[in-house]
Parts: C-alpha cells; structure tokens; sequence
C-alpha cells in the first residue's frame, strides 16, 4: 500500500536509519572506539561497521557458560571481501592464506557471494587486518551495509568473449557503485585521528543516508546459472550472438530474507522489466538503484529490499520510474534460452590450451584437518606455481591457468595432502551448501554448516537405497531464515526454526528459475530421514522420465506429499513433525 502524503505523516526512519544519518558519512565513533580499551565497540557502530565490511560476533557455544560465571562473552569479528566475480591472483591469495593465520581463526571461508570471509579476528587485531587486506590491492568496504555488495558472476574462466565481458562488467559495476565518503580510508588505513571533522563528500547515487538496505547484484548468462542470478536484488542477464553481445535482459527485486511467522516477508525471485544495450549497463543500474533509494521503506527494515517497493507498487509503476531515472523508454525483455546450471567440479578445457580444476570445498570452509590438507595445500601450490585461484557463488574453488601437460602433476601434487581432485563427490554433494551460522552467527537459531556433512550423509544413503544416486538434487542449510545459502531456491531447503529443528521446503528446481514451497513448519533432526526415506521412495516409483526430484515435487505438490507422509509415518514421525 502507498501512502495518501496528503493526510498521513510520513513514518518514523528506523533506528538504523537515524544512525546512518548521524554518522558524519559512515564515521560514527569508530575512531574513538578503536582507541578504547575493549574487546567490543558500542550498539551504533556495530551497525556502521558493516559498511566497512565487518561484523561483531560472539562465541555461542560458550556464551551461557561464561554468563554463569560472571564474564564476558568472548567477542570476535568476522571480515568479508569485496572481490567481484571471486577473481584475484595468486599473490593476492596468498596474503589472504597468511592473514587468516595471523589474524583470523586460521581458515578461510568462501561465501555463496562468491568472496572470503574471516572469522575470529580481535578487536585490537581487526585495523591491522584491514589495513593489510588494502595492501594486496583488494577491500572490505562495502562488502557489507546497505549499499551495493559483492558482484557475482560466472566463475569458470573461459577464453571466450562473453566470459571475459561478464568478468568486466562485474569488476566495472563494483568499483563504480562504491561509496565516494573517505571514512573507510581514514578510519582504517590512515587511522589517525582527525583534529576537526572531516568535509563530507558528494554522494550522488547513494545520498545521505545510503541506501534502505542491502543491494545485490549477480550477472549470468542463461547457458549457466551457476550464481543463481535471480535471487538477486539486480539480475543481469547478457544476451550474446556470435560472439557479439546484444545486450542485457534486466530483472529486478530478486531477495530471499523472510523471518519466521511473518508472512509479510518472504522470498521472492526477479522480474525481468527491460532490455538495454551494451552501454547501458551502468545507467540502468543507477536507475534501479536510484529507485530503490528513494523509494524504499526506511522505517521497517523487514520491509525495506526492493522486492517489497515492487510488490508495494506494482510493476507498471516501477518501470514507468525506471524510466525516469534511465531518461528514456525502455525496451521489453527479450526472449531468453531456458536456464541451466554447468558443473565446475574436475577437469575442464579453457579454450586457450590451458585448463581449469574444480574442487569441491564442503560449506567453503578452506581448512586443513586430519588426512585433508586443503589450506596448506593451496598455499604451497600458489606459491611454487604461476596458476590463478578463483571462488564460486557454489562455496567452491577453482584453479585456473593450468598446462595442460602440468594436469598430472598438479594431481599428484594436491594428493600428497589428501585433496584428490579425480575423486570428486556425488552430484548431489557437489551442490550442497551450508552458511556458517553456529557459533558465530548471532542470527542462527540452529545448526546449519557443522550439521550439514551428517545431513548429507544421511540423503546420500537414502538417495541410495531408492536407487536414485545419480541424480542431481541441491540441498540447501541455514540456521535462519536469512537465506545466505539460498535454502528457497534448492529442490530442497531446510531453514532453522528452533534448536535441532528446521523448516523443511521442497519443489524448487536446480536451474534457480523457481521457489521450492514449505512441507513442513518444524521438523526435528529425528524425523529428517524417515521424511525423506519416503519421499526418495515416492519419488522413484512415480516420478517421469528425466524429472528432476524438485519438479516432481513440484508436480505432486505439497499437501499430497505432507498427506502421504502422514499416513506412511506413524505416530513417532508425526510427532516430531
């Protein structure tokens, strides 16, 4: 609904909203609390921090003990990255590898945004970090916040034209959509402190006070969805012919955050609204971004993506402002190829001689344990060879550049520290993605990346015993409903509910191109594999030839499914149910 401005006062701006219009161009008192002694900065400049591409975290896991024994919880922070298109050099990579064991945790963490994460840094680690992470050519800064964030696109690194011009057009659209205020500089590079207030900067996209909240963008093809382009805030859509591209298919409101017994929120995939040319990238991002800028809810954060103005206002009414903002008509979206997603994982031809080597990386979590030597096998292989290491919005790496006489070697080589890239996991492993949640998220309200590898294991068995392990399904985790792991998007999400318990939706399908649907509200971890026991058998007896498991959900729907369960569970699944 919009407001009648001629009878209704406009709504109070949120809190985040008044802190970011205090805080003299994202400064706040960060300066001020770096100085302090303390292992925590104050509730405002938590919020500005994410700007600068940082979140304060806690220790759950030991939060209520410490609680009993009157301390503190043990604060960290997690850093992100703001690396477009997940491509950075060897040396680059190698500061990072050195950075997570001298700051952070000792690993690293590849995102769904296709970028690093660090966690456990300490507060009085966090300005040397940051400042180092500049010092390898790359940034934090807008990584978080209600700004533009990563830019995603398609990872593999093929020698072709529309390959190359994705990768530009990423790296284009993040430098340019940064914010212009000197704050990050200041705070975290210079870090000194400034006698009088610094003069504030022209902020012509973003404006005083940013954007009402967070703004994503991925750019795909339709021949390979691999970053699942239309959960995206901005989808951008390259359309090529021999080699020339025609232009970009533009689809808008893409998000997938709801909360919990709100269904005011709620997961929704983009509208494709235009068509530009190829030189309009720029312009039409503005556009989109201007609109939500100005148009947006900045009194209700639940309410503030710009799928919500959309939904608010209707499609006729955002496009007729798109074009305002663009400066003339724009043109229908043009027909498009049906979606697909390729498989990075293993060998692949580059088409310049070279090839490139997929490796799976469970939850994107580059560590080394016992017998799987990941972390330290990555550094030593960047660091003795001239190859290029690239992350995927799948959570995965890739190592590109790579001989093609040198394959064998580069196998024996990974091996000798347990990483065997011809031993690639299933199908259905290969999908899989998890976020971090516990113990760092504040937000998880359940497990979702240290319970995923016994999930899988668990589907996995199944998926075997009904004779369906060949099939290609994607499982999504996450300890909130959030979404950082796109669980809505997935033949099958489970989204935390409450401890040992999740939201259980099916009937999305691999491609990105639909929503699965909720089965059920509050499953427990006990009743997963009989749930699935069943569904894997249904699906194998009545599915159609070449269906996808999330389309024959789909097809069946989810009141025969949870109907059938039911009477094929008996009382003890019911109950957990």
């Amino acid at each position: 609904m919009t407001r009648n401005s001629l009878t209704e006062a406009p709504p109070k701006p949120s809190k985040v909203e008044e802190i970011k219009t205090a805080s003299r161009q994202l400064r706040g008192t960060l300066q001020e609390e770096l100085a302090r002694d303390s292992d925590q900065f104050g509730p405002e400049d938590i919020q500005l921090l994410k700007f600068h591409g940082t979140y304060q975290q806690y220790d759950r896991d030991t939060a209520t003990t410490r609680k009993k024994e009157g301390l503190e919880k043990e604060f960290s922070f997690m850093l992100r990255l703001r690396l477009p298109g997940g491509k950075l050099t060897a040396a680059q990579y190698l500061a990072l590898d050195n950075l997570a064991d001298k700051y952070a945790n000792g690993t690293l963490r590849i995102t769904t945004r296709q970028t690093i994460q660090f966690h456990g840094i300490l507060k009085r680690d966090l300005r040397a970090t940051i400042r180092e992470v500049n010092e390898a050519v790359i940034t934090s800064f807008g990584a978080c916040g209600d700004v533009v964030r990563n830019v995603t696109t398609n990872p593999a690194p093929i020698a072709d034209y529309a390959h190359r011009r994705m990768d530009e057009d990423a790296a284009l659209l993040s430098t340019h959509l940064l914010p212009r205020t000197r704050a990050y500089h200041d705070i975290w590079i210079d870090g000194e402190k400034q006698e009088t207030p610094a003069a504030p900067v022209d902020e012509p996209l973003y404006g005083e006070v940013y954007l009402p909240r967070k703004f994503k963008i991925g750019i795909a093809t339709p021949d390979d969805n691999t970053v699942d382009v239309l959960t995206n805030d901005l989808a951008v859509i390259p359309l090529f012919r021999d080699n020339t591209l025609e232009g970009y298919n533009i689809a808008i409101g893409g998000g997938l955050g709801t909360t919990h017994n709100k269904p005011e929120t709620y997961p929704r995939l983009a509208t494709p609204v235009a068509f530009v040319g190829p030189d309009d990238l720029l312009g039409i991002a503005e556009a989109v971004i201007a609109l939500q800028r100005d148009h947006g809810d900045r009194s209700n954060r639940r309410h503030a993506r710009l799928k919500y103005t959309i939904d608010d206002h209707g499609l006729a009414w955002v496009k007729e402002r798109l074009e305002s903002y663009f400066g003339r008509a724009l043109e229908e979206p043009r027909p498009m190829a049906r979606f697909r997603v390729r498989d990075h994982m293993g060998w692949h031809e580059q088409g310049d001689g070279h090839w490139y080597l997929g490796l799976h990386v469970p939850n994107g979590r580059i560590a080394d344990k016992p017998g799987w030597r990941l972390k330290t096998a990555l550094a030593r292989l960047f660091a003795t060879r001239e190859l290029r290491p690239i992350f995927s919005t799948t959570q995965d790496f890739l190592i590109a550049d790579i001989p093609a006489d040198k394959r064998q070697e580069i196998e024996d080589f990974l091996g000798g520290f347990g990483v065997m890239p011809g031993d690639t996991p299933s199908r259905t492993r290969r999908a899989a993605m998890a976020c971090p949640a516990l113990p760092t998220c504040g937000l998880a309200l359940t497990e979702a990346e240290r319970i995923q590898p016994d999930l899988m294991n668990t589907l996995e068995g199944l998926m075997a015993k009904h004779g369906i392990d060949g099939e290609r399904i994607s499982v999504r985790v996450t300890g909130c409903p959030n979404g950082c792991a796109r669980p809505y998007v997935g033949d099958i999400g489970f989204v935390g509910r409450m401890p040992g318990h999740y939201a259980i939706f099916v009937g999305g399908d691999f491609e990105g191109t639909r929503l699965n649907t909720k089965l059920f509200e509050k499953a427990s971890t006990e009743s997963i594999s009989q749930v699935f026991d069943l569904l894997f058998g249904l699906y194998a007896r009545e599915r159609r030839d070449h269906e996808s498991f999330g389309d024959f959900c789909d097809r069946k729907g989810v009141d025969v499914l949870r109907d059938y369960i039911a009477s094929e569970s008996g009382a003890t699944t019911a109950a957990h149910l």
